[in-house]
Parts: structure tokens; C-alpha cells; sequence
């Protein structure tokens, strides 16, 4: 079954020239755990916007569930948990009063929306917060408010924007772990955005990634792998604040502070790891092909 149906969706803002999507098209099946990657200003919020309803497309259309998402005010509501990246609508309701007013909205009665919330407060671990306003939670706190409230009231499908923003290590791998259990579990659709390439590929079945508006690469990662699976990924890990010397011909690029990558091919693996200097270098990692690697390939402009 088809969840959702996007053709040629185009969004162009007021006072904008550069479409923020451009002419999109894909389709989401039910159970698939589909991921949206992209660097910022890519469109992706833009895009899971619309299919929320939240926005209206300056051209195309999206279908949920073979119905047009506008045609009804409650067609998304009732069957998609949506978590935005940023939302103030909870801010004055507890944890919680916003977990049980949105499971009843939902469809569920008292009772079962009591039982749910209880349900979502263990799995979430906000036992210690349940009577605390929303707008008094730490970041992290208020990321898995978002996240229960999402799933409250066991929508079919659930839209995510950056779920493990401002979450410590520890919570994300739950994160991922829960979204993978419930999928398993209860066949939930699940559509995210998220800049953790390297934690997404473990939960994702299928990736879209966007440039400039514009989906350049749509398939299951395996599949996408391919077109550079011939090359080998290099990360090089030290102190200095000047890039790694490497060998002519190979430039690194710096990935945060102290780390450095290079993309090589397999025969000049030896030579490069010969003419590194151990003594400069803290660390170094040798890796196939990973989906940030094809984030890299895919995100990056255009010549």
C-alpha cells in the first residue's frame, strides 16, 4: 500500500526566486522507514511541511493514503504523528496533559488515552517530568516530549524533523532503537529528517538526499553505495589546525575540529598510510563506503 504519493511538488516562497523544492517526486510505502538527508537550507523541512499539511505547494500535489493531504482539515492529523524541529503549541500544558489530549484527539477514549500516555512516559523515560510544563524542559527533555507526543495515540505514520537534536549519545542510540521497535513491532511508517548519517544507516530502509531544492538521489543505500563503492573513506584524526600532508593529488577535507577525511582508491591505501606521520596524527580509521559518505557524494554543489 502507498502512505504517500508526492508528484512534481514545487514550493516557492513570497519575495523568493530559488523554489525551496523543486519538482520533487517519490512515494512512501506503508511500513517503510524512509530518511531525508540533506544539507541546510536543502528543503527538507520545507518538504515534510507540506506533507503535513502545513504547508501549500506552489505547484504539484502529495496524496496520503490515496486522498490529496488538503482535501481534509483531519486526514493528516488523524493518521500522521508529526515532530517539528521547533514547536511552542505544548508550551503551557504538562507533559502529561499533552500526551493524553492528543491521544484522545486521536480517537482514543479516556481510558485508553490515560493508558497510553502512562505507556509513553515509561518508554520515554519522563516519569520525572510528567507534571512539568513543557516550556520548563531541558532541550533534550523536551525532544522526547516531542517525540511521545508524536506517537500518541499510535498513528499509522510519523513524520520526524532532526529527532535526536540536542539528545546526548546515549539517548539518541534509544531513539533510533524505539523508532526500529516500532517499526518492527507495529509496522509504523516512518519518515525522517536528520543530519547523523552515520546513526541514521542503521534504522533506514530508504534514502532520499536533497540539493538546492532538488531530490539527486533516491533508493536503499546498498543501491546507492554502489556508484562509489570503489573507494575507500580515510578518516585522520589530530590536534593541529592544519590539514593533514598527504601525498600530491590527495586533498583532505575537515570535517569538524581534528578530523579529516579523504576518499581514496584501494591501490593507493598503502603508499597514503606509509607517508603519515605517527607522530602528528592521534588516530586514523579505514572504512567501505557509508551512508555519510554518499550524504557527502550527493549534498555537495555542483560544479
Amino acid at each position: 500500500m502507498l502512505i504517500y504519493e508526492i508528484n512534481d511538488l514545487t514550493k516557492i516562497y513570497p519575495k523568493q526566486s530559488q523554489a525551496a523544492n523543486d519538482g520533487i517526486s517519490f512515494t512512501v510505502t506503508q511500513g517503510e522507514i524512509f530518511g531525508l538527508l540533506g544539507d541546510n537550507g536543502a528543503g527538507k523541512s520545507t518538504l515534510v511541511k507540506q506533507m503535513a499539511n502545513l504547508l501549500r505547494p506552489s505547484s504539484g500535489e502529495i496524496q496520503l493514503m490515496g486522498k490529496p493531504v488538503h482535501a481534509d482539515a483531519l486526514h493528516v492529523p488523524l493518521h500522521v504523528g508529526y515532530m517539528p524541529q521547533d514547536s511552542r503549541a505544548l508550551n503551557s500544558l504538562t507533559v502529561a496533559e499533552s500526551l493524553y489530549f492528543t491521544a484522545h484527539l486521536r480517537g482514543m477514549s479516556r481510558r485508553d488515552a490515560q493508558e497510553d500516555r502512562d505507556r509513553l512516559i515509561d518508554l520515554w523515560e519522563l516519569g520525572e517530568v510528567r507534571h512539568r510544563p513543557s516550556m520548563k524542559l531541558s532541550g533534550g527533555q523536551k525532544r522526547l516530549m516531542q517525540l511521545a507526543v508524536a506517537m500518541a495515540g499510535a498513528p499509522p505514520v510519523l513524520i520526524l524533523d532532526e529527532p535526536t537534536n540536542e539528545l546526548a549519545p546515549q539517548r539518541r542510540r534509544h531513539v533510533w532503537e524505539t523508532l526500529r521497535e516500532q517499526n518492527r513491532t507495529h509496522g509504523t511508517t516512518i519518515i525522517f529528517i536528520t543530519h547523523d548519517a552515520i546513526e541514521a544507516e542503521k534504522i533506514i530502509g530508504r534514502v532520499g538526499i536533497l540539493r538546492q531544492g532538488r531530490l539527486v538521489a533516491l533508493g536503499r543505500p546498498n543501491e546507492l553505495k554502489r556508484q562509489i563503492d570503489q573507494q575507500l573513506r580515510l578518516e585522520i584524526f589530530f590536534t593541529s589546525t592544519a590539514a593533514p600532508v598527504l601525498p600530491a593529488g590527495l586533498v583532505p577535507q575537515q570535517l569538524d575540529a581534528g578530523r579529516w577525511f579523504v576518499y581514496l582508491e584501494r591501490r593507493q591505501v598503502d603508499g597514503v598510510l606509509e607517508a603519515l606521520s605517527r607522530s602528528q596524527i592521534d588516530d586514523f580509521r579505514l572504512y567501505s563506503a557509508t551512508l555519510e559518505d554518499l550524504y557527502i557524494h550527493y549534498a555537495q554543489p555542483s560544479d
